[in-house]
């Protein structure tokens, strides 16, 4: 069985329609599709559904993704062997927006100096969705929120930036003022929902403050975006990157009590661990240059 019709299968899976996987891949629709119908034809069954515009895995497809994935993990892992390891190697890294934008410029900036023949391939999503990702191996490792659990044995997370809870509004406001100004104005609440909103939402609590939510996000660039266009207040992290264009920042009352971990997470016995070395090291300066 070729590894890269499975490559094919995972790559429409993730797209949601064979010309989506096709792109990714650099070949044609047809080439693709020949593919996926090679496989179903050796293991005796329909993988996809397929529609005008899109491909859905069917139940048997999706019973066989998680050792596909193995199987083209470890040929890549052959092909890194067989090049005698070092820093000639593609890792797959999730990240939070926030980590996107404010210390990733920096860390591929500086990976293209000392390892140039390095590859990252970077995935934005939220902290639950590149945890999944992480256990369902398809990262090497994920800059996340920390998880409000621990984690499985099996995986290492390091904890490479704590940010304290601030009050961010138009107008500036001492740290006392900050509970009224919260009862009285609009407010942008970072989603509860999200590893690091229920952060924010424990404060509240703890506080007794109810203020009039104007809507609920788990989009911090944006939160920032609509407090300085004067939408209302909000109680955010003070994430590295965050600009005070149009906007003033205070932290709350205890504010480290509230403290956002980021995480650098992934598997105990990585199956890259120099080039992973170098880009925790690399991480690291980025968080506290």
């Amino acid at each position: 069985m070729d590894i890269r019709f499975l490559q094919s299968l995972v790559a429409t899976v993730e797209t949601g329609s064979i010309a989506a996987a096709a792109r990714r891949e650099k070949l044609t629709p047809a080439a693709v599709s020949q593919r996926i119908q090679s496989l179903e034809r050796a293991l005796g069954c329909l993988l996809l559904s397929r529609g005008a515009h899109s491909a859905q895995p069917t139940e048997a497809c999706l019973s066989l993704l998680p050792r596909a994935r193995l199987l083209i993990r470890e040929a890549e892992n052959l092909r890194y062997d067989a090049a005698g390891g070092g820093l000639a190697a593609e890792l797959k890294i999730g990240a939070i927006s926030t980590v996107l934008t404010g210390v990733f410029p920096e860390v591929l900036d500086e990976l293209s100096r000392q390892a140039p023949s390095l590859k990252l391939v970077l995935r934005p999503g939220s902290s639950s969705q590149l945890y999944e990702q992480l256990l369902a191996g398809e990262l090497d490792a994920a800059v996340l929120v920390e998880p409000p659990f621990t984690p499985p044995k099996g995986l290492t997370a390091r904890v490479i930036r704590r940010e304290p809870l601030v009050f961010i509004s138009r107008d500036g406001v001492g740290p006392g003022d900050i509970p009224e100004r919260i009862r009285q104005a609009p407010f942008i609440r970072y989603d509860p929902g999200s590893w690091g909103g229920r952060l924010s939402s424990q404060y509240l609590a703890d506080a007794g403050l109810d203020p009039d939510i104007r809507c609920d996000m788990d989009a911090l660039e944006t939160i920032a975006m609509l407090v300085a266009n004067g939408m209302g207040n909000s109680v955010v992290p003070a994430w590295q990157g965050l600009q005070r264009n149009g906007f003033h920042l205070a932290e709350v009352p205890d504010a480290a009590a509230y403290e956002r971990r980021i995480v650098f997470l992934h598997q105990s016995v990585p199956s890259r661990p120099t080039p992973l070395a170098l880009l925790t090291q690399a991480l690291t300066q980025g968080f506290t240059g």
